[in-house]
């Protein structure tokens, strides 16, 4: 948050620009009618085609850190947490667990949450095998690079629920940052993209943006531009993340609302 300032910053927007209607003209690429990206990554992880596996290993790389730091605040220690987060989502791939949430709750979010809760109370699913499932298995869990990522975590006394919900806002804006970052360099653009990035933090660059015009050798209207679409389309895919596990365009902003809310507790 920007000092004395009570709103959440988060790449340059705040949960007003968020929720705001916005005009793409200045976008780099044409913006989704909301109707092909609702529930979309959930469904195709529910169903039987070729790219139901690709799609809930999409969904296990957005959610199984916050799902870990979770079950590390419920008291288990680094090993058990990374085997049991593995076998959570073992066990969405083996039973096909992902065609059990309803889409009209409409959160992925927290279908995923009440679902772990139900995973923990169960000892046995505990004792799961973690490579099942006809074969197939998802990306193995890195017990060091997880817990290496959970030590950096502020000492504090939230509670697990809040501590899944931090993770699961700050991952949500991590993946948004990478294909942002990923868009730029495809267009052969990455040095640039590296030096305009500081500007999503809301504030202008150390030296301001008449220095930062010099490092790129253009004008300081220019970088002010560039500053403005590269919010814009920060603002875009954030909203297009969240539309890929929601149902309706009123839960996207309610999630919008949610995260910036993970974001400012305390």
């Amino acid at each position: 948050m920007r000092p004395g300032s009570s709103r959440a910053v988060v790449g340059g927007i705040t949960l007003e620009d968020a929720a705001a209607p916005h005009h793409f003209h200045d976008m780099p690429l044409e913006p989704r009618r909301f109707e092909t990206t609702q529930w979309s990554l959930v469904l195709r992880a529910a169903g039987d085609s070729s790219g139901a596996l690709v799609a809930l290993d999409t969904l296990c790389s957005k959610y199984w850190y916050p799902l870990y730091a979770y079950v590390r605040r419920r008291g288990h220690d680094a090993e058990d947490a990374c085997d049991l987060t593995q076998a959570f989502f073992t066990r969405l791939l083996e039973r096909h667990d992902v065609q059990s949430a309803r889409r009209e709750r409409g959160r992925f979010r927290s279908y995923l949450l009440a679902s772990m809760k139900h995973f923990l109370l169960n000892d046995a699913a505990r004792r799961r095998a973690l490579k099942r499932g006809g074969g197939q298995s998802l990306r193995p869990l890195d017990v060091e690079a997880a817990e290496g990522r959970y030590s950096l975590e502020p000492v504090d006394t939230c509670t697990p629920e809040i501590a899944f919900d931090r993770r699961w806002a700050c991952s949500l804006l991590e993946c948004v940052l990478n294909r942002l970052r990923r868009e730029w360099i495809d267009a052969g653009r990455g040095a640039e993209f590296d030096r305009l990035s500081v500007c999503l933090t809301g504030d202008a660059p150390e030296g301001g943006y008449r220095q930062l015009a010099r490092d790129l050798g253009t004008s300081e209207g220019a970088v002010k531009v560039a500053v403005h679409r590269l919010r814009g389309r920060y603002r875009r895919l954030l909203r297009d993340e969240i539309a890929e596990t929601v149902l309706t365009e009123h839960a996207v902003e309610e999630e919008l609302q949610h995260l910036f809310r993970a974001l400012s507790s305390r």
